[in-house]
């Protein structure tokens, strides 16, 4: 469902629901963020009316998932 996003508010909604818990492992975590990161970028393509506010939420993902990878 993430993947097929095709707007900012689809996105949001399809990876919150994917979210993992805070009990979920650092593996799962990380995964999560790089998926989003995907999306996010993904979606700044097509949803030219949010490109920008999507490319931040890419790089606020990936920056996530950055972080975790290095613990």
């Amino acid at each position: 469902m993430a993947k097929q996003a095709r707007t900012l508010m689809q996105a949001h909604e399809a990876l919150s629901a994917l979210m993992p818990g805070e009990d979920a492992s650092p593996a799962a975590r990380l995964e999560f963020y790089r998926r989003s990161a995907a999306v996010y970028a993904a979606v700044a393509e097509i949803d030219r009316g949010h490109h920008h506010e999507a490319l931040y939420w890419a790089e606020r993902e990936q920056r996530r998932a950055e972080a975790l990878a290095q613990r």
